[in-house]
């Protein structure tokens, strides 16, 4: 479990989020949804530890972060337990992708790569479904199938939280399902606490247990998408009319509401 009490972050001496108090449970996919510009980034690099906080403390086990000064040897004892895709994945480095996928080992390699974790590298391109593109230069790849690839490199780090900032933005349908199918898997047989930005908010309510809602920088609501998702609390955050529907498992299903011609 990961706990954040009272964050508070700013950029450029502008508070971005605010009152940010919430405990995350590990074997959980907590999936972070809001409008554009409202801190979701944000508070994913400072859970990271990439931003500083200005306010509050986080707490995962025996280690923690706090507002102030932090050393350089508690970041790194704190990032050690991350893995951290961000949103933009553009790539030019000249690797192959198995080569990029086993940096995710990077704190446990030494001069020469064994091949217990080579094996691990193509098991984990396996289970993105990129085996076949091992052997690519990354900076040659779609942005889909960079995603695929950096989440593989994800998983090989074998993480206690996962962060993953809007990883199925460059992916069709059907590999939307397949890597959020492997997240909500790997998350749940591993017991990590997994963080996820999503903009679709059907996949949202479809894949997460636990939902934040961040509007000016702050969290509106929180709990399960059943629990919590109504028109009213869409059309504050987004400011637009929806009508919520219900799946065959009871999970809300957004249909905005489109004014017909006269």
């Amino acid at each position: 479990m990961i706990c954040l009490e009272n964050i508070a972050i700013e950029r450029g001496g502008q508070r971005i989020v605010s009152g940010i108090d919430i405990c995350l449970e590990a074997g959980k996919i907590h999936a972070v949804i809001g409008p554009n510009g409202t801190g979701k980034t944000t508070l994913l690099r400072a859970l990271f530890g990439d931003l500083p906080l200005a306010g509050g403390r986080l707490t995962l086990g025996d280690n923690s972060l706090s507002a102030g000064r932090t050393s350089a040897r508690t970041l790194k004892s704190w990032r050690e337990s991350f893995a951290y895709m961000p949103q933009d994945t553009a790539a030019d480095i000249a690797l192959s992708v198995l080569e990029v996928v086993v940096l995710g080992r990077l704190g446990r390699l030494s001069l020469h790569i064994d091949d217990e974790t080579l094996d691990m590298a193509m098991t984990r391109l396996s289970q993105a479904g990129i085996a076949h593109l091992a052997g690519r230069d990354i900076a040659s790849l779609s942005g889909g199938q960079r995603q695929m690839a950096l989440f593989a490199q994800v998983l090989m780090r074998a993480p206690k939280v996962m962060l993953l900032d809007e990883p199925v933005s460059a992916l069709d349908l059907k590999h939307q399902i397949a890597l959020l199918d492997l997240v909500r898997r790997e998350t749940c047989a591993n017991g990590w606490v997994t963080m996820v930005v999503l903009h679709d908010l059907n996949l949202a309510c479809q894949y997460a247990d636990n939902l934040l809602v961040i509007a000016d920088g702050t969290m509106k609501a929180s709990g399960h998408p059943q629990s919590i998702i109504t028109p009213s609390l869409i059309a504050q955050t987004y400011g637009v009319d929806v009508e919520v529907l219900r799946d065959r498992r009871g999970q809300p299903v957004i249909q905005p509401l489109v004014v017909e011609n006269l």
